[in-house]
Order: C-alpha cells, then structure tokens, then sequence
C-alpha cells in the first residue's frame, strides 16, 4: 500500500513547466471572446428516433444529440420531417402526442426541455407523458445555466411578478434580480446583470450573450416540414450562406475542403450542416414535393448543397445512426470554423 502511494505521488500530471495541474476540477471555464455574429446550425429529420419503439430508448437518443449541440457550441438545430406526405401526421392533440404519433414534435419537446436551464423547467414546462423519464435525460451544463460557484455577466430568468415600477426574475440564484420594466409572469427573459450591483439587471436580445459578449448561450428549435423548408424558412437575413449536406456517397472532407482553402470556408456568415436519417438525406428529397418539382432527386440531391461530404469513408459497421453522425461529421468539420 504504502509503495502504491509512493508511485501514484510520482505520476502527478504536471504541465509544460513543470508545475503541478490540479485535474479534479474541469478545465473548460467560460471565458468570453469577441462578440460572435456567425453561427452554426444543424438539421436532423424525425426519422433518427425510427427505430426506437419506447421511450427509455428513445430519451439516449435524443440526449446524446443535446450533448453533441452542447460541446460543440451549435446555436440551432432544425427538426425536419422526411416521412411519406401520406404518412405525416395530422391534428395530433400537443397534451398527448408521442415519439410514435408525432416523431419531430417529441424531438422538438426534449431538445427544448434539454436547452431550458433547470430552475425554471417546472414553470415553463407543463406536465406532460413524454416527460416522465426525464431525469434519464443528461446536463447539458452550459453557460446558460447557472452554476453557484460562477458568476456571469448574462443570465436566464424567469420574471417572478411586479414590484414597485419594475419586475423581479429569478435567476436560479439566492435572490431575485430586479429590472425596471414590467414583465407579465413566467416569462422568459435574457438578462446583463450589472456589474456593481448584481441585484440589478435589465433585458437584452436572447442573442446578446454570442453576439456582444462572445459566450456559447445554448441552442434554438425549430421544426420544418420538409427538407426544402429548412432553407426557405431560416431565421437569419438572408438565409444560410453555406450549406454541408451528409452522405455515405459524398466526398471526403479533405477533397471538399482542403487545408489551402479552409480560410476561404470560414468566412461564412451562417452555416447549416444536415444529417440524413436511416435511409438518408435523399430519401427526405423524395418525399419533398417542392424538390421533387424541381427535379432534385435521388442522384440530384447533392445539388441542393454547396457540400455534400462522407463524414466516415470505410466504416466498419452497415450503418452509422444519425446521433453517431452528428458527433463524427462536427469533430471532423470543427476545423473549418475553430479559431474564428
């Protein structure tokens, strides 16, 4: 025992000069950078959660995607339906649709469950079926949600009522925050908190915290109803500027972006990446009236992209499930936009 201590002692990690690194504690503290205003967006069909016939199988799923979003700082993700016209969907009732009636609704459901900081889940979130599991659902432990050992110059609240002139918010802290205006309850707001003092705050836009204050703030949700929605109805003015679609028969990202160019790649303004489902990105183009009108089928799929890439040339395995993808095709991409 006492020679284990010895040797354990020894094999300190130590850094570069020598000192000691402590590594009981995480290494990723949130310093901001420069106000960002490009963004990442990515885009998954219903379909990933296809073969995923309860619950307790699906909630992985669809949490092993939230985490993806979450370490890889992506601002938006879109659920888009890539099912037979005939087979959507229709009138299904919000208080009892499931992952088998509605298959893009639940995603949307959990994912914004999931982006949601913990305080304010029970206020902004109802009951609801597709919720009783949820604590099988990871952390995302993200910068938006408060941790009591860090302080931020941004937080998330929820307003808590009126008081005098203005309102208070919750903020997941000891004490409400107040700020001058008047808010209705159990909204959600975006808050700067004041510096000199921290009881004071007022609101600012939900993109503030990237745009001006350079921190990862979490992930929007948005559902479309084929996969020629995804563009037509982007949030951002004028549209995605770049577009990467996903493909066992795209081309190696090395040939789609080689190193002599990738500064060229970056200056991108927003840029959307799309995943396939288990019968991929072209089988959502045959169910897309829209692109069937326009002849982009099957083969043509590729043109709707101005990348159609393999995120893993020789996979070993038959398959590669839409939440493996995604981890793949981000590590594999990360290097076009890391160090902007």
């Amino acid at each position: 025992m006492a020679y284990y201590e010895q040797d354990r002692s020894k094999k300190r990690k130590v850094s570069r000069d020598g000192e000691y690194v402590d590594t009981s504690k995480p290494s990723a503290f949130f310093q901001p950078s420069s106000g960002r205003e490009w963004s990442i967006s990515i885009a998954i069909p219903g379909s990933v959660i296809l073969n995923c016939r309860r619950d307790d199988q699906r909630y992985p799923v669809i949490g092993h995607l939230a985490r993806a979003l979450a370490v890889f700082g992506i601002d938006e993700i879109v659920i888009f339906d890539d099912s037979p016209m005939d087979k959507r969907p229709r009138n299904v009732d919000s208080l009892n649709y499931t992952g088998d009636t509605d298959p893009c609704g639940y995603i949307e459901h959990l994912l914004n469950y999931l982006e949601i900081p913990p305080f304010m889940r029970k206020t902004l979130m109802p009951l609801h079926p597709n919720l009783r599991g949820a604590g099988l659902l990871p952390s995302l432990d993200i910068p938006s949600h408060p941790h009591p050992s860090e302080w931020l110059p941004y937080r998330e609240g929820v307003t808590a009522g009126e008081d005098g002139g203005g309102t208070l918010v919750d903020v997941g802290g000891k004490e409400q925050v107040y700020i001058a205006e008047k808010i209705s309850p159990n909204t959600r707001i975006t808050l700067q908190i004041d510096e000199n003092d921290p009881s004071q705050a007022k609101p600012v836009h939900p993109d503030a915290p990237r745009t001006e204050g350079g921190y990862y703030w979490g992930y929007s949700v948005r559902r479309a109803n084929s996969l020629s929605a995804v563009f037509e109805e982007c949030k951002y003015d004028g549209g995605y500027d770049m577009s990467i679609g996903t493909s066992e028969r795209g081309t190696l990202i090395p040939d789609s972006f080689p190193e002599k160019k990738q500064k060229d790649a970056a200056k991108f303004k927003h840029l959307i990446i799309i995943f396939g489902g288990p019968r991929g990105i072209e089988y959502a183009a045959e169910n897309d009236p829209a692109l069937q009108e326009m002849g982009i089928i099957r083969g043509k799929t590729k043109d709707l992209f101005d990348h159609w890439i393999n995120v893993l040339p020789g996979q070993s395995s038959r398959t590669i499930r839409t939440d493996e993808a995604v981890y793949i095709g981000l590590t594999s991409l990360r290097r076009i936009w890391d160090g902007r």
